[in-house]
């Protein structure tokens, strides 16, 4: 059962820099902050209120959600903009006159502006498109196709979701370019000294994450990014597990390409986000032809408009750009310093009760890591594990290779285990379920 005490819920010291943590950008109900002369209180069971999905038995058992790295739990905030929309303002945008376009329109653009002052990016560097995944494919196939070519070299890294190689082979297989692979160490972490030796003439592209979806390392982008661009290549960002976790200033980071997915930071599936350096976008072909993305159509030649409606051909997901919108609004209204020193402090103190668990071994112990909790419990397969906190618990992280299925090989050769993952709705008390019921023999 759940714990609903502040007993439970330590007090963390929080800095009063004003952008800790998550995005940017209403409705100040959604947590509490209790003030002391130095401390804020994290008001994790004020924040628990506004998930609905988190109030909610399976099999006869309290939810606990810890597959955050997979997706979020959505607010009722964000739950009721989207039904809103559709119930009151739905219409095409920026293609009729009366008045559920204008409204639409409009719903559709303050979403945009959100996500672009989340980010410090700007309209016409953010292109909305159905989420990390097909962000990468994009770049991959207008900006890759277009610059890349046989015999060329790509610089992934050992890390990557699996989002972050396929779309590259495919490249790869369509112009002989080559991919080079930057190593990890038994911590988890890039081998930095690698990564400055792939470098060559022929290197034309990097691409990363910026956090590992499944060990929970946070990688030195700023320094990797400053290391490519002292050689003149662009870097792709995959953004996808830090926009949840860390501040993103895209200008400042000065990464070529940002990538992310609104359903990780509490928003709707479906949308997400390319952040693209202008000229850079200028430069590339689109990748899909329709509607909206053209200026003028004949049947000798069409022109197409500018970036970002370039890339955002017929009708987008309006209700999700509307719901992103939503989800920036909460995570702002939160209060980021206050639940950025909370969930490092649940982190720190999951970390330390997962290792009294005998047997376990952590998968991922990077010195500078999000809240990702990765391991394995010697001589127990990975389904024995999952049936037994079942049993105990009903929670739910992921189990299995986390789409990540390179990363496994230098640390766990089978590449299966569990990933209990969190977030700020995340409590103590569901962690002490999670040690009670993996420190039992399966």
């Amino acid at each position: 059962m759940y714990l609903h005490t502040s007993e439970s819920i330590p007090s963390y010291e929080v800095s009063s820099t004003p952008e800790l943590y998550f995005l940017r950008g209403c409705n100040k109900r959604a947590a509490q902050v209790v003030r002391g002369p130095s401390l804020s209180v994290f008001d994790v069971e004020g924040v628990r209120r506004d998930f609905p999905g988190l109030h909610q038995r399976v099999n006869g058992k309290p939810l606990i959600w810890f597959d955050n790295a997979a997706t979020t739990q959505k607010p009722q905030s964000v739950i009721d903009a989207t039904s809103s929309f559709y119930s009151r303002d739905y219409s095409n945008i920026h293609r009729a006159a009366h008045a559920l376009a204008a409204r639409s329109t409009e719903l559709s653009e303050a979403g945009r502006r959100k996500c672009v002052n989340s980010r410090r990016s700007r309209r016409e560097g953010d292109c909305f498109l159905r989420g990390t995944t097909e962000a990468v494919n994009l770049v991959a196939q207008s900006y890759g196709r277009k610059n890349i070519g046989a015999g060329d070299e790509i610089i992934l890294t050992e890390m990557e979701h699996h989002a972050n190689i396929v779309p590259w082979q495919l490249l790869s297989d369509q112009t002989g370019a080559a991919i080079r692979v930057v190593p990890i160490n038994n911590r988890g972490e890039l081998i930095l000294d690698e990564f400055a030796r792939l470098f060559g003439p022929r290197t034309k592209f990097v691409a990363l994450a910026h956090v590992s979806n499944s060990l929970g390392t946070i990688n030195p982008v700023e320094q990797i990014i400053a290391l490519a661009h002292a050689r003149g290549v662009p870097v792709l960002i995959d953004g996808a597990q830090s926009a949840p976790h860390l501040p993103v200033n895209v200008t400042a980071l000065d990464a070529d390409f940002f990538v992310f997915s609104a359903h990780k930071v509490f928003g709707p599936t479906g949308i997400g986000a390319l952040y693209g350096k202008a000229h850079l976008l200028e430069q590339m072909p689109p990748w899909q032809g329709g509607g909206h993305m053209i200026k003028d159509v004949t049947f000798a030649k069409t022109t197409f408009q500018h970036a970002p409606e370039k890339f955002e051909a017929g009708t987008p997901d309006i209700a999700g750009v509307v719901g992103l919108g939503a989800a920036i609004d909460y995570v702002t209204q939160v209060g980021i310093p206050a639940d950025a020193a909370y969930e490092h402090g649940l982190l720190e103190y999951a970390t330390r009760a997962l290792s009294t668990v005998p047997g376990l071994r952590p998968i991922g112990t990077a010195a500078n890591k999000a809240s990702v909790l990765s391991f394995v419990i010697a001589g127990v397969s990975i389904e024995s594990i999952a049936k037994h906190l079942d049993k105990h618990r009903h929670r739910r992280p992921s189990r299995s290779h986390h789409c990540a299925m390179p990363d496994a090989a230098p640390l766990w050769p089978r590449g299966h285990r569990e990933r209990p993952s969190l977030a700020f709705y995340n409590t103590h008390a569901e962690v002490d379920a999670l040690i009670h019921a993996s420190s039992p023999a399966p």
